[in-house]
């Protein structure tokens, strides 16, 4: 076994970085009328988009024939191999294949082009070689190139795959755009996780109005932290004006800082005088992704969600996104100063 080097193996690791961005980059030159039509065909597709490709050309389809599926294309992977047993049956005559091998010359992949070509379904082909038996059968050939692995041998798929995968990626969202498939499209696909909470609206995550604790800008602060909490207890209180519309926000680290300034006697004077006066907010309907970008960026533990009217309608409260990756901001409003506290500007 050879003894490791720091220095050689970083060396290494930039030679086979370097030469897969390089192919990429050699991709965008080869680019072609075929690419768009390949586009067409998917676009005009009305049945699904059906990939295969065998071994880590198979696997490269699956992850195109997935970001397709969740960029607004219908799609499933088909194995070839698996294809001359049975599953050729899933196949629909609406439907369109997408076929990858690098050589065009992969065995189990060529053995079911003629099925497909019997079936009149539209073929594109993702190959090095226009010439090769896979290139013959396509209705549309989207050339990789002659590419070299990257590996020290030069036979590990690789390069191939890397460019195989961006060229992939970019008849996605090539085909998404042209469809204009959108963040509300997106969410829906991805309700899970924080991926999926990100693209959500803020209604969808925020405590109701009926769950929040509102008061008028007469009322003392020892009036308003008397009263019962609401059923989840919140570190806010949004004040409003005669109106009904938002016009300030008060916090428990507001009330915190009352007491270390010993400012006891604000207690019993109108909360208007202490608030916090045109807190931000965000309307409703923003995307969550969004309004946490605004709790980062301000270091706020809430934020106000008002109507077209401006008048609340719910809270966004840190602690309702923990768990969520986005929701590292931790709540620290005790230890906050009052100019990172303060919520300036209305949204």
């Amino acid at each position: 076994m050879v003894e490791l080097n720091n220095k050689k193996v970083l060396e290494q690791a930039a030679v086979v970085l370097r030469s897969e961005a390089t192919a990429i980059l050699d991709a965008i030159k080869i680019l072609d009328d075929s690419f768009c039509k390949a586009i067409e065909l998917l676009r005009d597709c009305t049945g699904s988009v059906v990939v295969t490709g065998m071994g880590k050309a198979g696997l490269i389809g699956r992850k195109i024939s997935a970001t397709l599926a969740s960029t607004g294309t219908p799609s499933h992977f088909l194995h070839p191999a698996e294809a001359m047993h049975g599953d050729l049956g899933v196949l629909r005559n609406d439907d369109l294949i997408l076929a990858i091998s690098q050589s065009g010359e992969t065995a189990e992949l060529t053995q079911i082009l003629p099925h497909i070509r019997s079936r009149k379904i539209p073929l594109i082909a993702m190959t090095s070689r226009r010439d090769s038996t896979l290139g013959k059968f396509a209705s549309v050939v989207v050339e990789t190139g002659r590419l070299k692995e990257a590996d020290s041998l030069g036979v590990a798929p690789s390069t191939s795959t890397t460019v195989m995968l961006a060229i992939g990626d970019s008849m996605s969202f090539v085909l998404s755009g042209s469809r204009g498939f959108s963040h509300g499209d997106f969410a829906a696909r991805h309700p899970g996780g924080s991926l999926g909470m990100r693209l959500l609206q803020v209604e969808e995550k925020m405590r109701p109005v009926e769950q929040c604790r509102l008061a008028g800008i007469d009322d003392t602060v020892r009036q308003i932290f008397a009263r019962p909490l609401p059923s989840r207890r919140t570190g806010a209180v949004m004040i409003v004006g005669d109106n009904g519309q938002l016009v300030g926000i008060f916090t428990d680290s507001d009330l915190a800082r009352l007491f270390e300034n010993r400012q006891d006697n604000t207690l019993d004077r109108p909360i208007h005088e202490v608030m916090t006066i045109h807190p931000t907010s965000v309307l409703e309907g923003t995307r969550l992704e969004d309004a946490v970008a605004l709790l980062e960026s301000r270091r706020l533990s809430e934020l106000p969600v008002i109507d077209k009217n401006g008048c609340p309608s719910g809270l966004i409260d840190v602690v309702d996104l923990v768990g969520a990756d986005f929701a590292a901001t931790a709540k620290e409003t005790n230890s906050r100063s009052p100019e990172q506290q303060e919520h300036s500007s209305a949204a």
